[in-house]
């Protein structure tokens, strides 16, 4: 069943709160003040807001209007930049060599032939020597129910993310079980996964092959 994200995110409070994901936001080390950054399927702004605070350059894009008219009053009241961008993530046009943080946080709507486009859309959006950032659910999240879709073929595995980013260089890669608080939307323990890779900044190797992502 198709997800109505604008009913969702129609609530006076903020379904996955106002504080960065705790992951992205462990990764502060890694960002500086001037670079262009994508802010994936970013809801009510939480994440790209932060970016924002940091000093990036943000384009947060996201399907619902209502969680992106939201994003715009956090970094009103933040007192930052954001451009919010009206998109579903299928028609995202993914500009060659355009960025160079991409963060993907928690993006598991997508069933697996949109994951590939979405993952094939990081390969060419990112900058050479950019980095992704990206946090997920892992299959065992199915056990928890504590947030995220209750379809197996919509969350990652490690093997998944090597396989689709083990050309470049991963810099952090970890599974692990942890209790997270993002609002009423991800709340308790959690079967996560955390991934940051750059991309390689002379990739003269072919695109890899995707189809079992």
């Amino acid at each position: 069943m198709e997800i109505n994200w604008d009913s969702r995110f129609e609530r006076e409070d903020y379904l996955f709160g106002t504080e960065p994901n705790a992951f992205l936001a462990s990764q502060a080390f890694r960002l500086q003040p001037g670079m262009k950054a994508l802010a994936v399927a970013d809801g009510e702004g939480r994440n790209g807001v932060w970016l924002a605070e940091r000093g990036l350059d943000v384009v947060s894009f996201d399907a619902s209007t209502v969680a992106l008219a939201k994003a715009r009053d956090l970094a009103r009241r933040r007192d930052v930049t954001l451009q919010t961008v009206h998109s579903d993530l299928a028609k995202w046009e993914w500009e060659p060599e355009t960025y160079d943080v991409v963060a993907a946080i928690f993006v598991q709507f997508a069933p697996p032939d949109l994951r590939k486009t979405m993952f094939e859309g990081f390969h060419t959006c990112l900058k050479p020597g950019g980095i992704l950032i990206m946090q997920g659910y892992r299959v065992e999240q199915l056990r928890y129910g504590t947030g995220g879709p209750p379809h197996a073929d919509h969350l990652y595995t490690k093997d998944m993310l090597i396989r689709s980013f083990g050309h470049w260089e991963i810099r952090y890669l970890q599974e692990h079980d942890s209790v997270i608080e993002e609002g009423a939307g991800h709340s308790g323990i959690s079967a996560l996964i955390d991934l940051v890779a750059e991309k390689a900044r002379h990739d003269v190797l072919p695109l890899p092959s995707l189809k079992a992502a």
